[in-house]
């Protein structure tokens, strides 16, 4: 479901936490990537994540990161190279 991060431009140092239901990617001990069982969750800013939840159904809110993030259901409705952008987007707004 995840792109492997080691593909993605630009992710270099991460490390990545395993809890019971999800594993948390984290940069500097701050998640940019939270992978659930059957969704993903990224930082974005709050116009893009607006527009994105209006453009398709399978984008919502984050329940991780609240206001400051999406929630993607992998339905193939973004690109592998959409959602590695949105990755790397979260990666870079993590140090933000």
């Amino acid at each position: 479901m995840v792109p492997d991060l080691h593909e993605i431009n630009g992710i270099d140092n991460y490390d990545v936490k395993q809890e019971k239901s999800r594993t948390l990617y984290q940069k500097n001990g701050k998640t940019f990537l939270v992978q659930n069982l059957s969704t993903i969750e990224v930082r974005c800013d709050k116009e893009l994540g607006r527009t994105l939840q209006e453009r398709y159904e399978s984008v919502m809110q984050s329940r991780y990161f609240g206001h400051g993030g999406i929630e993607i259901v992998p339905t193939h409705q973004l690109t592998k190279e959409e959602l590695a952008d949105l990755i790397r987007l979260s990666y870079e707004l993590t140090d933000k």
